[in-house]
């Protein structure tokens, strides 16, 4: 799933997933890249978007929202998992990325990796990036992640994604430097979008 709510106060309340660098919205940056991924054979299973109706997505791409909105990514992820799980079996991990980090979905073949061949009792791999584990660009066990943002069914909302996230059994992978970026800024923006295209 692709977080892609918020305000976008750092942006001056511009839609996040839709501001343009290289060409294409952030959030179409991480999409194709998972379609990239697709062709690469990587199991991939539905993309959902956890976005509000205003931002325009792709035919065959799931949309989820918490209810109410504006709950923060944790409760963007039980609404994604959700919607997810709607109409078809919960099968493999699920995996976390945000839109404003438009190179993420590289780093998804070496987490994929690394939880296959990890511990049986691991419930996920996420990015380390600037120095710490950044749980925002992971694969979950989808029941373990489910049960740490929505214990008993109800998702947790306004809560730090550290403090829930961080409280699964987790490795943190070391990813190639600016795989991690996340875009918050106008100046991070114009800074990502004035370098050569990955």
């Amino acid at each position: 799933m692709v977080l892609a709510g918020g305000t976008g106060r750092r942006l001056d309340g511009a839609s996040k997933p839709d501001v343009v660098a290289h060409g294409a919205r952030l959030l179409d940056h991480v999409l194709a890249g998972l379609e990239q991924l697709r062709g690469q054979d990587l199991l991939l299973g539905r993309v959902c978007v956890v976005a509000p109706e205003r931002v325009t997505l792709p035919d065959g791409v799931l949309r989820a929202l918490e209810d109410p909105p504006l709950g923060g990514p944790v409760a963007g992820i039980a609404a994604g998992l959700a919607r997810l799980s709607r109409g078809e079996p919960a099968a493999g991990p699920a995996g976390v990325l945000t839109c404003d980090a438009p190179s993420s979905w590289r780093a998804l073949p070496a987490l994929a990796e690394a939880l296959r061949d990890g511990e049986p009792e691991l419930d996920g791999v996420c990015a380390r990036g600037d120095g710490h584990a950044q749980y925002l660009l992971g694969l979950y066990r989808r029941q373990a992640l489910y049960e740490a943002v929505a214990p008993g069914g109800t998702p947790r909302r306004d809560t730090a994604v550290r403090r829930v996230l961080g409280s699964l059994r987790v490795t943190a992978l070391p990813v190639p430097q600016g795989v991690v970026r996340d875009l918050d800024t106008w100046a991070e923006v114009r800074a990502w979008d004035s370098r050569m295209p990955e």
